[in-house]
């Protein structure tokens, strides 16, 4: 029977996605990751080449499926504040993503995939121009950015929302991201002088 490769990959992919969002790269461990998986060790390193390698392979596949296939949609605030809001439900749905960029700050130094990174962002921040066509190429970013902290931060920090708004549920968190960011870019489109 032939080895099926690319369930092989997933598989290993999804244990390390968990063992590395609960425990971040220094915590995780690769024997918890074959057993998740499934999978012997061994594959692990055929597939990534090791520890690192497959942290940033989970780390890729998360930011890829967040980014690309997140499309802004329409034009004006209301389509980039929908952008907001559908991005809020990725990492609700998947916290990988908001998890592994978080222990990536704190215990890898630079970047994982830089480069790559950088062109996912560009691209989107070139998306949220187009619906926004006044606003400059640095308000872009700045809006992306604050997008994507926003909603990183509901899942990656959840002992500060806990303390700052018991009460607060992901609806209405939610509905707060889509009406700041929707406030944001009205003011990206008419601003006053900016410092940049």
């Amino acid at each position: 029977m032939a080895w099926d490769t690319d369930a092989t990959r997933e598989k290993l992919l999804d244990a390390a996605i968990s063992e590395f969002s609960e425990r971040g790269f220094a915590g995780a461990r690769i024997h918890q990751i074959s057993l998740a998986s499934g999978c012997n060790r061994e594959r692990i390193y055929f597939y990534y080449g090791g520890k690192a390698q497959l942290f940033e392979a989970a780390l890729g596949s998360q930011l890829v499926s967040a980014l690309a296939d997140l499309p802004v949609v329409g034009s004006g605030p209301g389509a980039v504040a929908d952008f907001a809001g559908r991005y809020f439900d990725f990492p609700t749905s998947f916290p990988g993503l908001a998890r592994l960029t978080f222990w990536e700050g704190l215990e890898r130094g630079d970047p994982v995939d830089a480069a790559r990174r950088a062109l996912l962002a560009a691209d989107k921040a070139a998306e949220i121009r187009h619906a926004l066509p006044a606003i400059s190429e640095a308000a872009a970013e700045d809006l992306l950015l604050t997008i994507v902290t926003l909603c990183h931060a509901w899942v990656a920090i959840p002992n500060v929302r806990a303390v700052i708004t018991p009460t607060a549920d992901g609806t209405r968190r939610r509905a707060s991201i889509v009406r700041t960011v929707e406030l944001l870019s009205r003011d990206a489109e008419s601003p006053g002088p900016l410092p940049y």
